[in-house]
């Protein structure tokens, strides 16, 4: 029986590569190329990001760009080009302006940003709206979500920004040590959603400009230049004064050492920065936000 099995399987393979050797090769390529056709967005995308910053901004989710640890949604198509536009007259250009060129974004702004259409939920009923990994890629989450207020702009959006760029520069140029021991054994790592019963004013009167800058210098660092730039300079002196002479003793130690770390470091005075992004945030109905 086995002898018969052998023969059989001998003649079938001989036939099968009769049959192989005798077709053609196909001369079309059976590789498909995963890469979409280009419409009038990425086009739009290449003019106003890639040629003149060299930033690659991507609106369709990618699975090996997206954290797998959390149900996402893909960011729409419309919203896309409205954050696309918003990105570029809130968060890019401001820099072109008190810097003089597009130098310091081409030089330091993360080479992507990937846009995800939902927001990412983490167990302690946090929302992760933003993310930035090794300088290289920012993630902006819950674009869907997106309302053309200026408050809520900054609130879900603009402030993340700026604090994920923050990072990225102090990556690059590390900030004063001093900075970490103003408030070096109040830091409450991962404790910070519930350490000051969830309210910014509780943290501000204990020296943070909010809650989450509590969680570690870095992120107060971030948090008091992102809070700095997007808010007015009532909005400013009202926290101060709310904070309390203690809270605000430390929030105004910390604050001039991010002040003058960006001024000596990267040449850039806060306050312009701050009028410029305030001036713009003004004109947002100005901008065509449908039309490319």
């Amino acid at each position: 029986m086995n002898r018969y099995l052998k023969y059989f399987t001998i003649i079938l393979a001989a036939v099968s590569f009769a049959s192989c050797a005798e077709r053609p090769l196909d001369t079309n390529s059976q590789i498909i190329d995963s890469q979409s056709r280009k419409n009038e967005f990425d086009r739009w995308i290449e003019k106003n990001y890639v040629d003149p910053y060299n930033i690659e901004f991507k609106y369709r989710m990618e699975r090996n760009e997206s954290d797998l640890n959390y149900w996402l949604v893909p960011a729409e198509y419309d919203k896309s080009i409205q954050m696309a536009k918003l990105m570029l007259f809130l968060c890019i250009e401001p820099y072109d302006d008190v810097t003089g060129s597009k130098e310091f974004i081409r030089s330091y702004y993360p080479k992507m940003i990937h846009l995800i259409g939902s927001a990412a939920y983490n167990n302690n009923n946090t929302m992760v709206l933003g993310t930035a990994e090794g300088g290289l890629k920012i993630t902006m989450y819950y674009v869907n979500s997106i309302q053309l207020d200026p408050e809520y702009l900054n609130y879900y959006y603009f402030k993340t920004m700026h604090h994920e760029f923050t990072h990225i520069l102090n990556q690059t140029k590390p900030y004063s040590t001093d900075f970490d021991m103003i408030s070096g054994p109040d830091y409450v790592a991962d404790s910070w959603s519930d350490a000051w019963d969830r309210q910014d004013g509780v943290a501000q009167k204990n020296g943070f400009i909010s809650t989450y800058a509590s969680k570690e210098a870095g992120e107060d660092f971030a948090e008091l230049l992102s809070i700095y730039v997007t808010h007015t300079e009532e909005y400013w002196n009202n926290m101060l004064n709310n904070a309390g002479e203690s809270g605000a003793s430390k929030i105004n130690a910390k604050f001039d050492i991010v002040y003058n770390y960006m001024l000596n470091s990267w040449n850039i005075d806060l306050d312009e920065l701050r009028d410029n992004i305030h001036d713009r945030q003004g004109r947002i109905g100005e901008l065509d936000l449908e039309n490319l």
